[in-house]
């Protein structure tokens, strides 16, 4: 299996369809082929080696796209930046993997001058922006242009296509190294599942450095589908997009969707080309599907749940869970069946199977498991044991196979679809010169599934607010890290250990809701 088969398979048996969309840009098959064989190409020139990793900081485009087909064409590793990130967490991660060329749109060129001081493995910067190419980049089109075609070295199976990096519980982000054949693999799953068929036209408004959007990307690629860009979700835009080219794929967090939903324009928007929505990521209350199913009443629902880790899919909820007349079954609240490649289990706390209905962690293996995480081989060895990934999700499963997420051992925090690891946050919250002691914790979020919340202690004489802790903090971690919320406590509770019981603090926000973490 590799990355560029979808690639070539379509230019093979409709080299004139259309590929991409993007920004008045309209390109076949058989272009887009020339195009990453030419961009390729000019990489090397400059010395792209099959095993080296380039990275992009670029909002969607349909030059994200050939990034990622140029990078597979040559064996190189692909490493896509959150651009959501702080300019510290984006030096890290292109210092940590590695990287040696970055592309870089527009919105992110006010970053590049930090970016050329830290990270001096950078060999050169590609511009891949709308706007003019800044003198001392190299422009992504000019590349192409005068580029020679190099043949596609047919990098695949194990080799590494990425690094995808997710959050990290000390503090730093983790870089999750995924093969060709774990990409594939879970793309199959998912096309196996019925999403993305044969004349699928899907839309990229979910940001394509997200490993959710990249099954959207494999998906569309191996089908031979068309793929729209959106360079950032706006719900009009959004709208704009399904009417003007008839889309009939939306792959969308539930944050997405509730914008969506909410939107003065949804109401009199010609929807009806849409067919399939996938949604995941965070929590979506059951208001929330029942909505989105009114107000686009042409499309079915499939939920997915996953983690980078599995290559972003772990099982799936079909539309026919979405029915009204499947309600009574109560499988609307869990995240589906364990897909096509991935077997499934819950365990106890000495690694035996779990009865049907009783909670235990969750743990999952598969051709989708990841080849480790970079420069970290103890966080893998605890993660990956005997070949099964330890999720740190803890859940049961009924008597049909539906696995039900209730809380998540490792206290990581979903908002908008954005992992978040509590851990980090505190660090951040912590350096406040009045915190004596916190706790970061996600609490419910009608519009993200959860926010970030903390309980902190102060020093002695010392007083805080919310908005200063977020000055404070955000020199250090991205904006969507932030604690949005917080209340002050003369203590944190403990158990007899010395460890803050989260628990605790969480109960009484979570009490009342009908739907569970996932």
């Amino acid at each position: 299996m590799q990355f560029t088969q979808g690639l070539h398979r379509a230019r093979q048996q409709q080299p004139e369809a259309i590929a991409t969309i993007c920004n008045g840009r309209q390109r076949s098959f058989q272009e887009l082929h020339e195009r990453v064989a030419r961009l390729a190409g000019a990489l090397r020139a400059r010395g792209i080696a099959r095993g080296d990793t380039i990275a992009i900081l670029a909002l969607n485009s349909d030059r994200h796209l050939e990034f990622y087909l140029a990078g597979a064409w040559l064996g190189a590793r692909v490493n896509p930046i959150n651009f959501r990130w702080s300019a510290a967490e984006i030096v890290y991660a292109l210092q940590d993997s590695g990287s040696v060329a970055l592309f870089i749109d527009d919105t992110f060129l006010p970053h590049l001058e930090t970016v050329q001081t830290e990270c001096r493995d950078l060999r050169f910067y590609v511009h891949c922006g709308d706007g003019d190419c800044p003198p001392d980049l190299l422009s992504h089109d000019a590349l192409i242009a005068d580029g020679e075609a190099v043949d596609d070295v047919n990098a695949g199976g194990d080799e590494i296509f990425g690094v995808f990096y997710t959050g990290g519980t000390t503090g730093k982000p983790k870089g999750v190294l995924l093969s060709h054949l774990n990409i594939c693999s879970a793309a199959l799953d998912l096309l196996a599942e019925g999403a993305f068929p044969e004349d699928a036209v899907g839309l990229h408004a979910a940001p394509m450095f997200h490993l959710a959007d990249m099954m959207q990307v494999t998906c569309l690629l191996l089908r031979g589908g068309t793929h729209i860009m959106l360079p950032a979700f706006r719900p009009d835009a959004v709208l704009e997009l399904i009417a003007e080219h008839r889309i009939t794929d939306l792959l969308l967090v539930p944050a997405m969707l509730q914008a969506l939903v909410d939107s003065p324009d949804c109401a009199g928007a010609d929807t009806s080309s849409v067919q399939r929505i996938y949604y995941g990521a965070s929590p979506a209350a059951e208001a929330l599907l029942n909505r989105v199913m009114t107000t686009i009443p042409t499309a079915s629902l499939t939920q997915v749940y996953g983690m980078t880790e599995m290559s972003a899919i772990i099982t799936v909820l079909p539309p026919t869970m979405h029915l009204p007349e499947q309600r009574h079954l109560g499988r609307l609240r869990s995240g589906g069946r364990g897909t096509y490649h991935v077997q499934v289990r819950v365990v106890d706390r000495d690694g035996r199977e779990c009865p049907r209905g009783e909670v235990g962690e969750v743990i999952v293996t598969g051709p989708t498991v990841m080849q480790g995480y970079l420069n970290k081989p103890e966080a893998t060895a605890e993660a990956v044991r005997d070949g099964w990934m330890h999720t740190g999700d803890l859940g049961y499963m009924d008597e049909g196979g539906y696995v039900f997420i209730v809380d998540r051992a490792k206290d990581m925090i979903i908002s908008g679809g954005e992992n978040i690891y509590s851990v980090e946050v505190e660090n951040a919250v912590a350096s406040h010169p009045a915190v004596a002691a916190c706790a970061v914790y996600g609490v419910p979020s009608d519009e993200w599934g959860e926010s970030v919340h903390v309980s902190v202690v102060l020093k002695p004489d010392q007083s805080l607010d919310v908005d200063a802790l977020q000055t404070h903090c955000r020199e250090c971690i991205a904006g969507y890290k932030l604690p949005r919320s917080m209340d002050i406590l003369d203590e944190l509770p403990v158990s007899g250990a010395g460890k803050v019981l989260k628990n605790e603090l969480r109960k009484a926000r979570w009490a009342y809701r009908e739907r569970a973490v996932h």
